[in-house]
């Protein structure tokens, strides 16, 4: 069948931030290719090593990649490091629209890299990672269409991220992982609340959206849950800090003073400039975890309670984020990855399809998803997919916070 497709070789690359479960996909990925008899090359580092490469500086075998054998990717579907390793290397940062792909200023880094796919006679590359490793896809693709005399080089992506903010797909691979494990994080410090009566805050991970905030809130049975979602316009810490005083009388009056409050890092690009941390990346974009909202609001909370009771009291904030990324996957983002990685085999050789985003849905029944659907035409960004405040998800989250009634397990949230 590889035959009718012409590809003989594939490359496969993982990029971004690590996801519980990469491995399965790169695992059902590989085999599937070399049980067709096609040759699987493992491109470290993401795009580091190929962003770079030129005649001058050629990839190196067993330090840039590696030609994957059945060894190499068996039994490894629920290893926590990813054996391909990742960067953040960002070969399209200069383009910004269509017209720039055909710039050699700005695409520079993109015919590196294809240039690198055309030296060692790769013939379709599987791309696994974020919404920047999607756009980079789609680049490498449509570069293909406006620089002439390149040889068609058919790719597919697979979406990976622990935020589960991308279209065209109900739940990413890691997702549910990186829940249960922040999920766990908040349940051992909500015991911790219990017994000091404290209130913490807990900035949860997940960039803009607050898929992430609120599964592992719901999961942890937090107090009380807030993401971009929840707000229009600014998120006023100071403000958010009254009404939360508010509920810490309420379960005061009902014997409980302590109580979790789990908010998304995605608050802090969204606070008024009197109240936002000035820290900022290279591109000039605000360093979500950095800025620390949880901080800021667990402040907000002591000056509100104090001024309100005249009682001085520390309410604690604490990140949870980095390390749910490699966390133990669980049995259902290891099907979920491993089908993922199977679906890229099937798209490029079964079905013999190009630019597309593989997907599931029902019972992980196969879907693809065409690049069109998932990135802006105009300004050629992948879309970010926010929690729907009218969804029966959101609600749920709604339905479980706590109301400021009694309840009647002494230990009842």
């Amino acid at each position: 069948m590889n035959g009718e497709t012409g590809i003989k070789r594939v490359g496969m690359l993982f990029s971004g931030g690590p996801a519980p479960a990469a491995n399965a996909v790169i695992s059902a990925a590989a085999l599937s290719f070399l049980n067709s008899g096609i040759e699987v090359l493992g491109f470290y580092d993401g795009y580091e090593n190929l962003e770079n490469y030129s005649e001058d500086r050629p990839l190196v075998e067993g330090q840039h990649f590696i030609r994957l054998s059945r060894n190499d990717v068996s039994g490894i579907r629920n290893r926590k490091d990813i054996i391909l390793r990742t960067s953040r290397a960002n070969p399209g940062k200069p383009v910004g629209q269509k017209n720039d792909l055909a710039d050699h200023r700005r695409n520079q880094k993109l015919r590196n890299v294809y240039a690198a796919l055309e030296a060692y006679d790769v013939d379709a590359l599987v791309s696994i990672g974020g919404d920047d490793t999607l756009k980079t896809a789609n680049y490498l693709k449509e570069l293909q269409n406006v620089v002439g005399g390149l040889r068609p080089i058919r790719i597919v992506h697979l979406p990976k991220t622990i935020d589960n903010d991308y279209y065209g797909i109900d739940w990413t691979f890691g997702f549910f992982s990186a829940a249960h494990f922040a999920a766990a994080e908040i349940r051992n410090l909500g015991a911790d609340a219990r017994s000091t009566q404290v209130w913490y805050v807990l900035e949860i991970m997940g960039r803009k959206a607050g898929w992430l905030t609120y599964a592992s809130g719901i999961a942890g049975e937090a107090t009380r849950m807030m993401s971009v979602e929840d707000f229009t316009g600014t998120f006023d810490a100071k403000l958010q800090a009254e009404e939360l005083v508010d509920l810490m009388l309420k379960r005061e009056a009902d014997g409980r003073r302590y109580g979790i409050i789990c908010i998304a890092e995605g608050l802090a690009s969204h606070l008024p400039d009197d109240q936002r941390p000035q820290m900022t990346d290279e591109h000039g974009n605000l360093k979500l975890g950095e800025a620390q909202v949880g901080r800021v609001l667990a402040s907000a909370m002591e000056e509100a309670y104090e001024r309100r009771t005249g009682i001085r009291i520390k309410v604690r904030s604490k990140q949870i984020g980095y390390e749910a990324r490699c966390a133990e996957p669980s049995a259902f983002d290891v099907l979920l990855g491993t089908q993922l990685g199977v679906g890229a085999y099937r798209a490029l050789v079964e079905k013999g399809l190009n630019g597309v985003m593989v997907s599931v849905e029902d019972q992980l029944s196969l879907k693809y998803v065409p690049f069109g659907l998932l990135i802006d035409a105009e300004t050629m960004k992948t879309k970010v997919r926010f929690i729907d405040t009218d969804s029966d998800f959101y609600r749920l989250a709604r339905a479980l916070e706590y109301q400021g009634m009694l309840a009647d397990r002494p230990d009842g949230e």
